[in-house]
């Protein structure tokens, strides 16, 4: 998917965790520069940096997981309401995908 086509949820998240990472990589740059506590205090704020970045990125993996289920579950249930549809679907299916690798 295009940024531009994106969810403006998804862009922001992205756009966060890429500054997130900015943040930590100049922090440690400047770590690598320094000495002494200086060096140990940026070190620590580039840490905190990667920790809330992960964090995010647990949470998205979360909700990504659950839209799965979500999707599955209305998959399931369509299915079950409809059997003959979701036979007729998938036969459909096969056969494009047959015709598809024939053509190879």
């Amino acid at each position: 998917m295009i940024k531009n086509e994106m969810d403006p949820r998804e862009s922001e998240f992205l756009d966060s965790v890429k500054e997130s990472l900015d943040d930590a990589e100049n922090l440690l740059r400047e770590a690598a520069a320094s000495t002494g506590e200086k060096a140990a205090e940026l070190r620590e704020s580039a840490l905190e940096s990667l920790r809330r970045t992960r964090l995010a990125l647990y949470d998205a993996q979360d909700a990504v997981v659950e839209q799965g289920r979500r999707a599955v579950r209305v998959t399931d249930e369509y299915v079950h309401d409809n059997p003959w549809q979701a036979i007729c679907l998938a036969g459909a299916a096969g056969l494009l995908l047959g015709v598809l690798i024939a053509r190879r």
